[in-house]
């Protein structure tokens, strides 16, 4: 098993029903670390002279920013996963190649996932906002909290409404894939290969001044910035591959109750085990008609077998996930310095499935009643959201407190 081997999957016509576009991803992280889920409401920044505070660095704030609800580790500013108030989504990945992996301190792939969801109201914008700012600050530092050092550079995987975009990077350099249908996944491995729309324009010199590419053979990104056989890269036996034969098998059918099936899926390593576990999850409908709500699912907690799917429409006047968002702590820029002190992050619905996960592993007969109330709880929410989509009536007072609602009725049940 790799460490952080997340995956992150789009279907879109024809491959789903209803025309929608299904988004999912499994956040793979250390097994301690907590991830929340959090709400940041749209903003005008009139003063422009301040700068805005990443993880680790400062970057010039824009005029406005939109709503947006994430999917985090609950240490850091940016987030493992995310959509905004405009039916955009990004998940990013791990990756690794040729190119030296930069320990110094600079933008996080996890900060540039928030930023791009802040700052772009479409799959494309939100593309070309991840890439200048790779441009103008790097990327590098720190992906873990407390002792362990792990740095990695990062691909994404960007869906809106209408289309997908994957943009794989190394250091400075990148190469970007238009997706507008049928299925595609992201693993921990460069995956675009000669299906290039977009590219950094020193990127094919700088690997022909490297010797990775020799100018004459069709410029390949994944073959010339890793270490890949690409030509074999659909039937290896790794997490890529059978996440794609996940999503192939059901082509034409793809729902959001088949993304969260996917995403639940043990033998293919696609909901990992042990140090390094699926933290966290997330799906999303994206409707091709624009009269229709976006609907974002998100567990905030580790083992999706395990959770429930949560849903969260944006809507005015969000309630905040006060259930969802773990505590903070005023030695936080201590701990961002490498401190060894490493705070309980817990929040309350993390603690409560810790609890239940105690019932679970201890007593077999409480642990299917408990899990198959989970389901049918599940199941109901998943009816209502549908009756929604269907029926084109949104209720917005209802809507305002769904997640902390739902969150409520999951925590007693």
């Amino acid at each position: 098993m790799e460490p952080f081997s997340c995956d992150t999957f789009v279907a879109l016509p024809p491959a789903t029903v209803d025309n929608r576009i299904i988004f999912g991803k499994n956040s793979d992280r250390l097994c301690d670390e907590v991830q929340e889920v959090v709400y940041f409401p749209a903003a005008v920044h009139d003063n422009l002279g301040e700068c805005l505070k990443c993880t680790y660095i400062e970057i010039d704030q824009v005029p406005e920013t939109y709503a947006v609800v994430l999917s985090r580790p609950a240490w850091l500013w940016g987030a493992e996963m995310g959509a905004n108030e405009h039916g955009v989504c990004i998940g990013n990945e791990a990756v690794w190649g040729r190119e030296e992996v930069c320990d110094e301190e600079a933008l996080l792939g996890m900060d540039l996932v928030r930023l791009g969801l802040e700052r772009a109201d479409t799959a494309e914008k939100a593309l070309n906002v991840i890439v200048d700012l790779l441009e103008k600050y790097g990327q590098g530092g720190n992906c873990t909290e407390g002792r362990m050092v792990f740095s990695y550079h990062n691909s994404f995987l960007i869906a809106d409404r209408n289309e997908a975009w994957i943009l794989e990077t190394a250091g400075k350099y990148w190469a970007a894939e238009k997706v507008q249908e049928g299925v595609r996944n992201i693993s921990n491995q460069l995956s675009i290969t000669t299906k290039i729309a977009r590219e950094h324009p020193d990127m094919r010199n700088y690997a022909k001044r490297k010797g990775w590419w020799d100018g004459k053979k069709e410029f390949d990104f994944a073959a010339a910035y890793s270490y890949l056989d690409t030509a074999k890269m659909m039937t290896s036996s790794g997490r890529y591959c059978e996440g794609y034969k996940l999503l192939n098998k059901h082509k034409g059918n793809v729902t959001f109750e088949t993304m969260m099936e996917i995403l639940r899926d043990k033998p293919s390593g696609i909901n990992m085990e042990g140090e390094f576990l699926t933290t966290a999850s997330m799906v999303s409908i994206l409707p091709q008609d624009s009269s229709l709500p976006c609907v974002h699912f998100f567990t905030g907690t580790p083992d999706p077998e395990r959770s429930v799917f949560k849903p969260f429409i944006f809507v005015p006047h969000i309630s905040q996930l006060l259930d969802t968002s773990s505590p903070t702590f005023e030695l936080e820029d201590l701990v961002k310095k490498k401190s060894h002190f490493k705070p309980d992050r817990r929040h309350p619905l993390y603690q409560k499935h810790q609890q239940a996960l105690e019932v679970v592993n201890n007593n077999e007969e409480k642990a299917k009643i408990m899990l198959d109330n989970m389901r049918k709880l599940e199941k109901e929410l998943f009816r209502e959201m549908e009756s929604i989509l269907q029926n084109k009536h949104l209720d917005v007072e209802k809507i305002v407190n769904l997640f902390p609602q739902f969150l409520s009725d999951h925590m007693i049940s």
